[in-house]
């Protein structure tokens, strides 16, 4: 009989598969050179397919040996740990209380989800999936907080609402974020209000109403990008040099 995965055994078998020539292209993607985001982070040059297959075969992995994978200078091994996060967080049959774990040490942690792709990956089902039928203060906490990626998880957790059919809260920590300069954030808010025009085009037609002449015109172009050209000219229209 083997053995239970560790954190260790899992680096291993990432770090068998490192790719220099792609890591260094990693590296200039997401831009980790000093002063810009997710600064020190070190690429071993892995797919998306390679960290989804590692984290398949190791779902179920203890929170303890998760968040040591969370502390790895390694990009991939904190990506396949949120991959982990996420493929449970995703399965019905996943108990409350490993849902509360998985959330708690997302939070936790926080500090080392410091890029977009990381943020995206894990936060949508650990933490809007945890605040399905809970109270959401945590939400504007984050999207009060300094850290840009702590604001960004406050935005993207809310596409699990929205798909659920509750938009009040995108709505309102969009509308919260307006003001931000980071073209992350803007990113964001246009993605999770387009997402709420899905399932409820009068509430965001009514959100540009209000909001179109100010907010930032990333944002603005993301929320309007399945408008019909006229409609989408009457909110660019809107929009002023501000």
């Amino acid at each position: 009989m083997g053995s239970e995965p560790t954190a260790a055994s899992v680096v291993t078998a990432l770090v068998a598969m490192a790719d220099p020539e792609r890591a260094a292209q990693s590296q200039r993607y997401f831009k980790t050179g000093p002063g810009e985001y997710g600064e020190g982070d070190r690429f071993l040059g892995l797919t998306m397919s390679q960290v989804s297959q590692a984290a398949r075969q190791h779902v179920g992995l203890p929170v303890a040996e998760l968040e040591h994978m969370l502390d790895s200078e390694w990009h991939e091994v904190r990506t396949t740990a949120l991959a982990i996060m996420n493929a449970e967080a995703r399965k019905r049959r996943t108990t409350p209380e490993r849902r509360r774990e998985l959330f708690e040490l997302y939070l936790r942690r926080h500090d080392r989800i410091n890029n977009w792709d990381l943020v995206d990956l894990g936060c949508h089902a650990v933490v809007g999936g945890y605040l399905i039928d809970k109270p959401r203060d945590i939400l504007y906490d984050l999207a009060r907080s300094p850290v840009l990626w702590e604001r960004r998880t406050a935005m993207v957790s809310c596409g699990y609402l929205i798909k659920e059919g509750q938009t009040d809260d995108a709505l309102a920590i969009a509308e919260l974020l307006l003001g931000d300069r980071e073209d992350l954030i803007h990113k964001a808010t246009g993605w999770m209000l387009r997402t709420v025009g899905d399932v409820d085009r009068p509430a965001l037609t009514g959100f540009l109403d209000r909001h179109a002449a100010t907010m930032p015109r990333t944002a603005l172009r993301y929320a309007i990008e399945k408008f019909e050209p006229i409609e989408r000219e009457h909110y660019l229209g809107m929009k002023t040099s501000r």
